[in-house]
């Protein structure tokens, strides 16, 4: 993990991403699918922020409003330039954005469905050089080399299409592709979900190596708790497209403050095979975004809930030295992390 410097290069505020559901032949607009909903968080230069949830919270789309992959309804995307400016990403033109997308950068999922078959490597590593004209023809080549050898490639496998790589390999190009530009923010989209446990633990090393050889801050977006607790400096917690806790790695998964956080924490597997499992199962299903319940969202699944939660919405609040609940009940209950639930 890279040690994090006091200043943010990232500020998100009251960020909402809604999609409009359409129904009839003239497609009128009947409600909005708040997939997220509101969301305040800070990313400091050099760390790795770990944003965590169940399928379907709302962890990808803020992801991809960040790098303006889908325009955010409202709010602000606040960034911090080379040279000390202050930008909002959300109210920028395209034109007035581009710049920006060369420091800002995104790694996805499927190593296979995200690299273009018909491409080969040269051509997928090296288009984001061509489109931002930072380089062409034998330049482009040689950068394209040097980023493949960067991330454990051999320069000469340019000329080769995707489908002759492993899962691993074809990871591996994702990565050269988002690192080609030299950014500042690389936001790794389930980056290693789709990986052996072996390759993974391999991808991971390849992604610390660079983000201290590069001075890059991640945004590291994951369902595996297990894989977050190793690289992430601090977590976010989100459910249904809200931000419901925030902290320090150490302090989250040893202290949840949010009873959600303490059933996400129970799901963490355990090394010891003959070890009993603690977990604890949440009953119900996950809310519909388009319609979720009133005052917090979790008190239908939540085993500690009282009247207060199903009628007063809670906000985000710090409750101890940078660390942030929304939890009406947070300084009354005492919930098991990590440690407790082993």
């Amino acid at each position: 993990m890279a040690h994090s410097e006091n200043q943010d290069i990232l500020t998100i505020k009251n960020t909402r991403m809604y999609f409009p559901i359409r129904q009839g032949v003239l497609g009128r607009v009947r409600g909005y699918v708040r997939a997220v909903d509101d969301v305040n968080l800070s990313v400091r230069t050099g760390e790795t922020l770990g944003l965590v949830g169940e399928s379907g919270c709302g962890k990808t789309t803020l992801g991809r409003c960040i790098i303006r992959a889908y325009e955010p309804t409202s709010g602000e995307l606040l960034y911090r330039t080379t040279d000390n400016r202050t930008v909002d990403l959300a109210k920028l033109s395209k034109k007035e954005l581009r710049p920006y997308r060369t420091e800002l950068r995104m790694m996805f999922q499927d190593p296979y469905s995200s690299l273009n078959p018909r491409m080969t490597v040269l051509d997928i590593v090296g288009e984001p050089l061509r489109i931002n004209h930072i380089a062409h023809g034998k330049q482009l080549e040689d950068r394209v080399a040097m980023t493949l050898a960067r991330v454990g490639l051999r320069p000469e496998y340019m000329r080769r299409y995707p489908h002759a790589f492993s899962g691993g390999q074809r990871q591996r190009i994702g990565i050269a592709r988002a690192i080609v530009l030299d950014p500042r923010v690389v936001i790794a989209d389930e980056a290693v979900s789709a990986l052996d446990v072996s390759v993974r633990a391999q991808i991971i090393k390849l992604m610390q190596n660079l983000q201290r050889e590069l001075n890059l801050t991640y945004i590291f977006i994951s369902h595996d708790l297990s894989v977050i607790e190793y690289i992430a400096d601090r977590v976010v917690v989100m459910y249904v497209g809200r931000v419901v806790e925030m902290a320090d790695t150490s302090d989250l998964y040893h202290h949840p403050l949010h009873p959600y956080t303490e059933a996400l924490m129970s799901a963490v597997p355990k090394p010891d095979p003959l070890h009993r499992s603690n977990r604890i199962l949440l009953k119900g299903e996950i809310p519909d975004p388009a319609n979720p319940p009133s005052g917090c969202y979790f008190h239908p699944r939540c085993r500690y809930a009282v009247e207060r939660c199903s009628q007063e919405t809670p906000v985000l609040r710090e409750l101890t030295p940078g660390h942030q609940v929304c939890c009406h009940l947070a300084e009354h209950l005492t919930l098991a992390g990590v440690a407790q639930l082993k």
